[in-house]
């Protein structure tokens, strides 16, 4: 008995030891943001057409939807709305349960509308959700999280905790000045955050670059901060089309101009290189910002 202990426990050890290292090499997903100073832009639209063009060029996708107030991924995308965010909160059901397959095969998971602050839930609703939402980053190569808008502290937690953000702004005065708050808020938390601008709804591609080479420039001067270039998508009326038919507009028109422009900010995204991520986990962090 005592010579099969110690024969056991030598294999016992080499296999936990296994077990860990194949935890700790796992996958882990490149989180991106999508997030705004102001509602109105087009920052959903941009969000669910993104994981669509993402997920057509091989990157397997999740699109959660965090707003917990006004959640709407479900009104963009033809996705059943059953089952959300809450249901998982409240221990009903599992994060995988509430995963929808939508266009182009990208997985989404709607929000969770009615909860105004992610700060109300309590330690166990949070630690919950951590462990839930934990089984996302091996799950995709890419986790979209189209955030609330504005600086609310449910908005900031998901953008802090991401490897980058990216900031839509339309042309107009109100919604520039509130993108650039945005920004000055995410450097100010993380001096190391990585944010894009994208200009929505642009007139002309001119008008779109001397926006971003204006708002980068103040960046870079008061803030000695680096802005990357996302790009622009064009002012066509087929996304307004594709709003009404319920349908992602690379999906209903794909060979329209703000469709066109989608495509290349895909791409853009799909070379950008993954940043590393913290060790305790994307959601964990998101979580952390609350304590």
């Amino acid at each position: 008995m005592l010579t099969n202990q110690v024969i056991a426990t030598p294999v016992a050890d080499q296999a936990q030891k296994l077990r860990l290292m194949v935890r700790n090499n796992r996958k882990t997903a490149r989180v991106l943001a999508v997030t705004s100073g102001k509602g109105g832009v087009g920052k959903s639209n941009v969000a669910a057409n993104l994981a669509i063009c993402l997920s057509a060029a091989g990157k397997k996708i999740v699109l959660l939807d965090a707003d917990l107030g006004l959640a709407n991924l479900d009104v963009l995308l033809p996705v059943n709305a059953r089952s959300n965010l809450a249901h998982v909160i409240s221990g009903k059901k599992r994060i995988q349960d509430v995963m929808q397959t939508g266009p182009a095969q990208i997985q989404v998971i709607c929000g969770a509308s009615g909860i105004s602050k992610m700060a109300d839930l309590n330690e166990f609703q949070r630690q919950r959700l951590i462990q839930e939402m934990a089984y996302l980053e091996h799950l995709a190569d890419i986790i979209i999280v189209d955030t609330g808008a504005g600086i609310s502290p449910n908005v900031l937690s998901f953008c802090n905790a991401a490897d980058h953000n990216l900031v839509v702004t339309s042309t107009e005065p109100t919604s520039i000045t509130d993108a650039y708050a945005m920004i000055k808020t995410l450097h100010h938390a993380r001096r190391d955050a990585r944010i894009s601008l994208l200009v929505n709804m642009a007139d002309n591609r001119e008008q779109a670059k001397k926006l971003y080479q204006r708002i980068a420039a103040v960046a870079r001067k008061f803030l000695d901060a680096s802005l990357y270039d996302a790009g622009y998508v064009l002012r066509d009326e087929h996304l307004v089309q594709a709003v009404h038919r319920r349908l992602p507009v690379v999906i209903a028109y794909p060979r329209c101009q703000a469709a066109v422009c989608l495509v290349a900010l895909a791409q853009k995204l799909a070379r950008a290189r993954k940043e590393n991520s913290p060790k305790s986990g994307f959601f964990r962090k998101v979580m952390n910002w609350f304590n």
